[in-house]
């Protein structure tokens, strides 16, 4: 069994313990029901930006502890004030030590698109992700069937929910239904946990013109985002690179300062 199916397994046990101390319709009480959602398309879409939807991470199963002692409301803060479109909040416990709490810390102190970064299994995951104030939810190709793809991205978006599939290879571009805001190429092989930005490059044109594209994970260098972005995406998921450092936020203005900087440098040079 590879580390997926391991992950795939323990949440189908966590989902009916949640069901069991909190019902969908508890779940609709929350206030975060009523709010109007932030939407990750537009921010996307506005291409003054550089598209970096910046995550928070604190653990990773291949890679251990990243930055255990991050302060939710303190980084993400500091990511949107230097420019991130969105956020990426971990909510797996036992193979990433993040928590729901996290994304309702997020919401609270932020006004920009949050992305509840979950393995979602049960449609029970999406409500739960409505009522902790997330804005989009992540559904990954890999461990779900083209059926469970339909009814989850249709539910959310019933939901006022945005979804953002994440893909590895050509063949699971086939899951992909009008209900799907972002198509987001995962550069990290969820079977292996080996990473290779060149995925990324390999399936863009694979991709129907009428889905959103951001390249997720591996991303450490400012020269991607600029050879990345003349490629045609619209945006990029970072994490790791940025957790790894003391103060996670404070790498991150320095990366788009410098990815500023050499657009500005090859931009001039080829004008």
């Amino acid at each position: 069994m590879n580390i997926l199916d391991k992950i795939v397994a323990r949440k189908k046990v966590e989902v009916q313990a949640a069901r069991e101390k909190c019902s969908l319709s508890d779940l609709e009480q929350s206030t975060h029901f009523q709010r109007d959602t932030y939407s990750l398309k537009a921010r996307l879409a506005n291409k003054e930006d550089l598209g970096i939807i910046a995550e928070f991470k604190r653990h990773s199963p291949s890679q251990g502890d990243i930055n255990i002692d991050a302060q939710v409301a303190t980084v993400t803060q500091g990511y949107a004030e230097y420019g991130a479109v969105a956020l990426s909040v971990l909510t797996d416990t036992d193979f990433f030590k993040g928590q729901i709490e996290d994304v309702r810390i997020a919401r609270a102190h932020n006004q920009i698109p949050v992305l509840r970064k979950e393995f979602i299994v049960d449609e029970y995951q999406i409500f739960e992700a409505k009522s902790i104030g997330a804005d989009v939810i992540l559904l990954i190709a890999e461990c779900l069937t083209a059926a469970e793809i339909a009814a989850f991205s249709k539910r959310a978006q019933s939901l006022g929910l945005e979804v953002l599939l994440e893909v590895h290879s050509g063949d699971q571009l086939q899951k992909l239904t009008p209900d799907i805001t972002v198509v987001g190429v995962n550069n990290r092989n969820l079977k292996t946990f080996k990473v290779d930005t060149q995925t990324s490059i390999e399936l863009y044109h694979q991709i129907p013109d009428d889905f959103l594209c951001i390249s997720e994970s591996g991303i450490n260098d400012p020269n991607t985002i600029y050879d990345l972005r003349r490629q045609g995406f619209d945006g990029f998921l970072i994490g790791e690179y940025f957790m790894r450092a003391e103060q996670p936020h404070l790498r991150f203005e320095e990366f788009v300062q410098r990815v500023r900087y050499i657009e500005d440098l090859l931009n001039n040079a080829i004008a």
